[in-house]
């Protein structure tokens, strides 16, 4: 569901500032009046951005006379037209200029919400929601109902991207409640339906929804209304009724195609494509899932690229055709380890500027109580000074020492509790600790009948290592191979030496081809990665065995037993290779 409403909510995300500004302006003259000028350039900036760039550049040429409030104007209008070009520092760098020296409440405001854009685009969360903070006081002295409207607006679409829908729902009602008589309300209901979405409170009859895409449809924002209504076919289909949402696809293609906005289209593609899988109708799937991976580029990463992959894989394993099917799914699961990687950098930013703001707050009242205890001080001189001094002096001490103590007993604990879980030279889970969380993990994966599978990972004629080049190098190997395998495990894998040269892990979620695709990946990286110590070049390599709950249970001891045993067979059959505990087959390396 995350994953969904991150799709859709970049979609909202950029499709709002699309809309924004959709007028029809009549076609640029002669610089008689600036204000004038910026206004016909500003509202043609994304229906015909050429002529908008010719614009800049009359004004530019001529250099009329310009007041210091149009002069940040065109300082704007530039900083937008190098964001819209992909000319990222320099729309930054015009951006936090007019932030930091214009002055301008309005134009602060514009600028906060392109800048949060750009640096959303550019994957720097916790910047995007440090100017979130920032720019929520400005609100009060924002009377320019466009820059209030789009500083609102950033505002709800950051908070949504941070997971805290009902803060995105308060500022969307702040937006509607800012509305003139005949101003459209699709924005601010787009963004509220983006929260409901994140909620899991919509569903695809949804009276809201239904009024949001009539909404933008009467005013004409075309963008937004395709936008909404493909949300309404995505939640059809995750209902259970795919014939419905198809309809409803087919009904805005058309309009999307024209249109030509990319993430719409991305989205139409890949939720046919789920929509067609659903129904059995694995051609027609198929085709609209290629359609959706061409329209990216090589090393794109993106949600409806990793859907389209899955769609691929579930139609080559209907057909049998598994080579294919599992080439499909080493690219599913690269997407979806880096959306969840790009899922939890927002989240730990949000958090991040939270921490900071509650340590600021701290030090604004610690400042305050020092302050109130100078007050009192001052008081107690006029009649015992020396006595309230000395005091005061004892009271300082005395919270210093407690202080002083807390933080030496909280280090102690957490460094006693550290050296109590981890291996000393490789920093992983120790043995003990491993198999105490393994046991405890798959328990509760049983319980919720979620899917894992154990790596059981030996390192090849490791002794062979330490009797050629010593131990001091045999220690190098064993941390260059455990800093392989964590480049290629998520978050929630548990790692943990064993013993020697042996490593376990566990793959929550895992189904067993998954967990034999990660085995391999890791095997193929040891394989490519001799370490070089003091001149020496150090090949090695690793036999892995795969053992999977579907066919050996969540019992510890009898999965525990079926890696051991597949393990075996990798290191009898020649080392260097992958063994399972499914279909007796493995990958091997040559």
């Amino acid at each position: 569901m995350l994953m969904a409403l991150r799709k859709y909510a970049i979609a909202w995300f950029a499709g709002a500032i699309l809309a924004m500004w959709v007028v029809p302006v009549c076609a640029a003259v002669a610089i008689t009046d600036v204000t004038t000028f910026l206004d016909q350039a500003d509202a043609i900036r994304l229906t015909d951005n050429a002529r908008f760039a010719a614009m800049l550049a009359q004004v530019h040429a001529e250099q009329p006379p310009m007041t210091p409030l149009q002069r940040w104007r065109l300082r704007y209008l530039d900083a937008a037209q190098a964001q819209f070009t992909g000319h990222y520092p320099e729309a930054e760098k015009g951006l936090r200029d007019i932030i930091d020296h214009s002055g301008h409440p309005g134009m602060i405001a514009l600028a906060m919400g392109k800048l949060m854009k750009l640096l959303s685009t550019t994957h720097r969360y916790e910047e995007v929601f440090t100017i979130a903070r920032r720019a929520v006081p400005l609100l009060p002295s924002v009377k320019d109902p466009v820059a209030r409207r789009a500083l609102l607006d950033m505002l709800s679409q950051s908070m949504t991207f941070a997971g805290h829908p009902e803060i995105a729902i308060q500022y969307a009602a702040m937006m509607r409640a800012d509305l003139a008589p005949g101003d459209s309300p699709c924005l601010s209901m787009t963004d509220e339906i983006a929260a409901l979405y994140m909620q899991k409170a919509l569903p695809s009859d949804s009276p809201r929804l239904a009024t949001a895409i009539d909404a933008c449809n009467a005013h004409g924002v075309a963008v937004m209304s395709n936008m909404l209504a493909l949300t309404k076919a995505t939640r059809l289909v995750e209902e259970g009724k795919p014939a419905a949402g198809l309809a409803l696809l087919d009904s805005v293609a058309a309009s999307i195609e024209k249109v030509g906005y990319f993430s719409a289209k991305a989205s139409l593609y890949s939720v046919r494509a789920d929509a067609y899988l659903a129904m059995n109708r694995d051609a027609d799937a198929r085709k609209a899932a290629l359609a959706t991976v061409a329209l990216f580029h090589p090393g794109d990463i993106d949600n409806f690229l990793m859907d389209a992959y899955h769609v691929l894989y579930e139609v080559e394993k209907r057909a049998k055709r598994d080579t294919v099917a599992l080439a499909y799914y080493q690219q599913y699961t690269d997407q979806e380890r880096d959306n969840l990687n790009d899922m939890t950098a927002r989240t730990l930013a949000y958090e991040t500027v939270q921490q900071r703001a509650l340590l600021q707050g701290i030090e604004s009242e610690k400042l305050a109580h020092q302050n109130s205890l100078l007050q009192l001080e001052q008081a107690l001189t006029a009649k015992a000074m020396e006595t309230g001094r000395l005091y005061i002096v004892l009271l300082v001490l005395l919270l210093a020492s407690v202080l002083l103590w807390l933080v030496r007993t909280k280090r102690s604990q957490l460094r006693f509790k550290r050296l109590s879980s981890q291996d000393g030279l490789t920093g992983v889970f120790n043995h003990q600790y491993f198999m105490t969380e393994l046991e405890r993990e798959l328990h509760d994966l049983e319980r919720h009948a979620t899917p894992a599978c154990l790596v059981l990972l030996d390192l090849d004629h490791f002794k062979l290592v330490n009797d050629t080049y010593g131990h001091a190098i045999g220690d190098a190997v064993l941390k260059r191979a455990t800093a392989t395998c964590r480049q290629q495990l998520r978050p929630v894998d548990i790692f943990g030496r064993l013993g020697g040269e042996e490593f376990g892990i566990l793959l929550p979620g895992c189904q067993g081809e998954q967990g034999l695709v990660i085995a391999n990946c890791i095997r193929a990286a040891m394989e490519a990665a001799p370490v070089t110590v003091d001149g020496h070049v150090v090949q090695y390599s690793a036999s892995i065995g795969v053992a999977c709950t579907r066919i050996s249970g969540y019992a510890l001891q009898h999965i525990r037993r079926e890696a051991d045993a597949a393990l075996y067979r990798a290191k009898s059959m020649g080392r260097n290779r992958v063994m399972t505990d499914f279909q007796d087959i493995g990958l091997v390396s040559a």
